[in-house]
């Protein structure tokens, strides 16, 4: 006669292999346990302090996931640069309102995961969070037969971020004479991955081993590029800085005018830099028209700061002495919320 947990399995869902996963989860949270981390690794929930010496704290949080990369992870049998990729969007979002990162929690979803593919994801999850001195508090790793396919997953993360109230950055600073200073993306980051599968793979033919035409990488590395943090390059300069956006889904416009203030229009001039080798592949390849790579892709733009012109030097600076290349792409004027490209 089947025990209940050998009928569970036979559904879909095998606890002893869940077990194994939960063992290697731990180990990997417990090494980015911080001094804010509060209680026990595995706890029904994730506790975390408050930094000490905050007049007035605000917490700064954010949700959300890396989109059909996850499908490009698969594919490529690489795991570990998703996670890494989620924890770094996730700490971009919180970083234009000028929040310390404090704690990040994972979900994952999935059927039939081997205890490798989710080790991978939590590596890369670990991983991006050591590296801002983050704790990953806690997650979830749920079983879903019947809505997920055999060994595929979707991945989502929340962040919490902390900021003094009167140093939370909303964009209302932001006034017309501003220069709007672009930080170079490290690829397509986390968005428009359906359209560049759909051009690459089933338009032009490719796969992953494939070099991308004109280039000297593959197809799966330039589509696993890991997204970049803009911490390190944007953090010495945020008292410099005026308003941030972070350029994800929606491309420049549709990020950029969600920091503008009333009667301030973003004018960005498309001839301040070149397009990314990828993005112009995935353009020409798929035939795109010019709008809709605007508003899919970030064209090799992962963030845009609005500056003085008196600390454009400074906030430059800054940026280069963290590796990151930027460039004056345009600037603010007085005018309808909204932003123009100056073609």
């Amino acid at each position: 006669m089947s025990t209940p947990q050998s009928q569970y399995a036979a559904a879909g869902v095998d606890l002893s292999q869940a077990e194994i996963a939960k063992a290697r989860i731990g180990e990997l949270v417990a090494a980015t346990r911080t001094p804010l981390s509060v209680g026990a690794v595995g706890a029904f929930g994730g506790m975390v302090r408050i930094p000490a010496g905050m007049r007035s704290p605000v917490l700064v949080m954010s949700t959300d996931g890396v989109g059909t990369k996850v499908l490009v992870a698969m594919q490529a049998g690489r795991f570990d640069t998703v996670g890494e990729d989620l924890v770094n969007h996730s700490v971009n979002d919180i970083l234009v309102h000028g929040a310390q990162p404090i704690a990040f929690m994972d979900y994952i979803a999935g059927h039939r995961l081997p205890v490798e593919m989710i080790a991978g994801v939590v590596e890369g999850i670990a991983r991006g969070c050591q590296a801002h001195g983050m704790a990953l508090a806690g997650g979830e790793t749920a079983a879903m037969p019947g809505l997920y396919a055999e060994k595929t997953f979707d991945l989502a993360g929340t962040i919490i971020g902390v900021v003094e109230e009167d140093q939370a950055m909303h964009g209302a600073a932001i006034v017309p004479g501003d220069v709007l200073i672009a930080y170079e993306a490290s690829g397509l980051h986390t968005n428009g991955y359906t359209l560049a599968r759909h051009v690459l793979f089933d338009g032009m033919g490719l796969s992953l081993d494939s070099r991308l035409p004109g280039g000297d990488v593959t197809v799966g590395d330039a589509l696993l590029a890991l997204h970049r943090s803009y911490v390190a390059a944007i953090k010495p300069a945020l008292g410099q800085i005026h308003g941030l956006a972070h350029i994800t889904g929606g491309g420049i416009a549709g990020n950029l005018v969600r920091v503008l203030p009333d009667g301030c229009e973003a004018v960005v001039d498309p001839r301040s830099w070149e397009w990314p080798l990828l993005t112009r592949v995935i353009a020409e390849g798929g035939k795109v028209e010019l709008a809709e790579m605007r508003d899919v892709f970030n064209l090799g733009v992962g963030m845009i700061a609005a500056v003085p012109a008196d600390s454009v030097e400074a906030v430059q600076h800054a940026a280069t002495a963290a590796g990151v290349p930027t460039w004056v792409c345009g600037s603010v004027r007085a005018g309808p919320t909204r932003v123009v490209f100056a073609d």
